[in-house]
């Protein structure tokens, strides 16, 4: 891979670039319809020289990769346009739209195969195996593993979801040729017919491999939840100012590699002055966008610190909505004194795993603190938890 990268990507090893990324994309894209139409011609060959509808067969899969590779290229070409009126976030997506469109071609192609298998299965065909169709099978099998070890290792590298579902179609063709060539092995050594078997065999294996990838190219293009990773490195690269006392309301938005917004609430001091406060978040803000490439808006929220009621208010309140639930947090917790009662202000906020429904838990909070404290007023808010980071 390294060597194609040198030879046709400038300044390589910066992948953070989202130019250089794309890059990568387009070169595996390429590299794939090149290859994609030798093996198809050779395949055909081959097929039409030994009559094997299992190698004509796998002939046009290859056809339908170089297909898929069009698809990708197109979508890694479409991502590079800039925000306009319309998209003001750009257009990173179309690279998962891509990868998607090549999921669902690696669906038909598995439909279309067990097709021909239990076609071959009910009617079987006499078939002439000879060693020139097997050294193009075995030829295929080594290229196939080459392009999937290119587009696993540019996939990751640049965190393509296209090129890791192109790299997927790559294994899934090694295992299809492969049994082509154990049925072809077969034939030409036992002469037994196993040919339309392995053909239904193999298309199951890639119905139910273009299914996972499906669901894995829909994930971003429906807002999944952004990586663990991603949001502790942020969490910790927030948290790390001095005067930020807490964060929470974290919410991240994926628009395509290179095209990710945040948002955020930082806790400071209500006495630290908010000018100086103002100043330290414009920071942040710079901070993040420069070393994380995270567009990040921060809400500004300022909270009593060292006020010995609130704190103790704070640490009860804590103590009894853990007891209900571990992964039940709170923030934005304010105390408002009265003469015959006290407000308990807070957010509350519950992990998606939790049975319960919200009031439920809100109302087993109330009762708890009753018991001990009547004349304190619960005003709670219900959130959830946006990142996933709750169990």
């Amino acid at each position: 891979m390294i060597f194609w990268a040198k030879l046709f990507i400038k300044d390589y090893k910066n992948v953070s670039d989202f130019k250089v990324r794309n890059a990568y994309g387009k070169l595996s894209s390429v590299l794939g319809i090149i290859l994609n139409l030798i093996l198809f011609g050779g395949k055909f060959l081959a097929g039409y020289l030994t009559g094997s509808i299992a190698i004509t067969a796998d002939a046009f899969n290859n056809l339908s990769d170089a297909s898929s590779s069009i698809i990708s290229l197109i979508g890694f070409k479409l991502s590079e346009k800039p925000a306009d009126k319309d998209h003001p976030y750009g257009h990173g997506r179309y690279e998962y739209i891509a990868g998607l469109a090549v999921a669902v071609l690696i669906m038909v192609i598995g439909i279309e195969l067990l097709k021909s298998g239990i076609d071959k299965i009910i009617h079987p065909t006499d078939t002439e195996i000879t060693i020139v169709a097997m050294i193009i099978l075995v030829a295929s099998i080594l290229f196939k593993l080459y392009m999937m070890y290119f587009n696993t290792k540019a996939g990751k590298m640049i965190g393509s979801k296209t090129l890791i579902a192109t790299a997927q179609d790559s294994r899934n063709d090694v295992i299809s040729t492969g049994a082509v060539l154990i049925a072809s092995l077969v034939m030409y050594f036992f002469k037994f017919n196993i040919d339309g078997f392995m053909g239904v065999a193999v298309a199951l294996f890639i119905i139910i491999s273009g299914f996972g990838l499906i669901r894995d190219t829909l994930d971003p293009i429906l807002g999944q939840s952004p990586d663990k990773e991603l949001v502790e490195a942020l969490q910790n690269k927030v948290i790390a100012y001095e005067h930020v006392e807490g964060i929470h309301d974290l919410i991240i938005h994926d628009y395509g590699p290179g095209n990710i917004f945040a948002s955020v609430h930082v806790e400071v001091d209500s006495k630290y002055d908010p000018v100086l406060a103002h100043d330290e978040i414009d920071n942040i803000e710079k901070d993040v966008q420069k070393t994380m490439g995270i567009l990040l808006t921060i809400h500004y929220d300022p909270i009593a610190v060292g006020d010995p009621f609130t704190d103790e208010a704070k640490a009860y309140i804590k103590e009894v909505v853990g007891g209900i639930n571990k992964s039940i947090s709170i923030h934005d917790f304010r105390t408002v004194p009265g003469v015959t009662h006290t407000n308990i202000l807070f957010d509350m906020v519950l992990p998606y795993s939790i049975a319960k429904s919200s009031k439920d838990i809100e109302t087993r909070v109330e009762s708890e603190v009753e018991r001990s404290h009547p004349d304190w007023c619960l005003v709670i808010t219900i959130d959830h938890d946006m990142t996933s980071t709750l169990e």
